[in-house]
């Protein structure tokens, strides 16, 4: 008795998050950015101001510099994060994330003693805030491989399963159709 309402427990939270997860994803990662771009366009309440208009001006051998540069990044998170918000233009919007966190890890090969209080296993606070970049890159790729071109696609919630009905994950051959057969009692040798 309370096994199965443990499993029926576990397959509607199951089912609400591989409705939802995919959104809340895109939607948290364009919170960040908008609210790090905002936060780019007042001085002194952004800490990675310093190294960022520096790595531009290094990257652009010094033909943008100073509060061009910092105005420029910060509009372009801002664009990026209302984008993700919005759920408009996903892959270019993803084009122009990806472009930006490429500028984002570059401080570690130009100002490796700034991102490093030992190099390369100690990051600064500014290394930190680089490195866990790694998962917003990650989390771009999920959005990415999930959106079918439409604008819709599984990002928004529609169906995920295989092309053959099969209901396994094209990704990565799970079966999303386990919980609920579950529900249902079809699914007796779940782990």
């Amino acid at each position: 008795m309370r096994n199965d309402m443990v499993n029926r427990t576990d397959a509607a939270v199951t089912r609400w998050m591989s409705k939802n997860g995919l959104i809340l994803l895109r939607i948290s990662i364009g919170v960040v950015f908008f609210w790090f771009g905002i936060l780019k366009f007042f001085p002194g309440l952004s800490p990675a101001t310093d190294i960022a208009t520096r790595t531009i001006e290094t990257l652009t051998f010094g033909i943008v510099t100073g509060k061009v540069a910092l105005v420029l990044l910060a509009a372009l998170e801002v664009v990026i994060g209302a984008a993700l918000i919005s759920g408009v233009f996903l892959k270019a919007t993803l084009l122009l994330l990806l472009f930006q966190m490429i500028g984002t890890v570059t401080p570690v090969f130009l100002f490796p003693s700034e991102v490093f209080t030992q190099i390369p296993y100690a990051p600064t606070l500014e290394g930190q805030y680089i490195i866990k970049n790694i998962i917003i890159v990650s989390a771009a790729f999920v959005l990415w491989a999930a959106n079918d071109g439409s604008g819709r696609g599984a990002v928004e919630g529609t169906d995920r399963g295989a092309a053959d009905g099969s209901g396994r994950d094209a990704v990565e051959g799970t079966d999303r159709g386990a919980a609920d057969r579950s529900d249902k009692g079809l699914n007796q040798d779940r782990a």
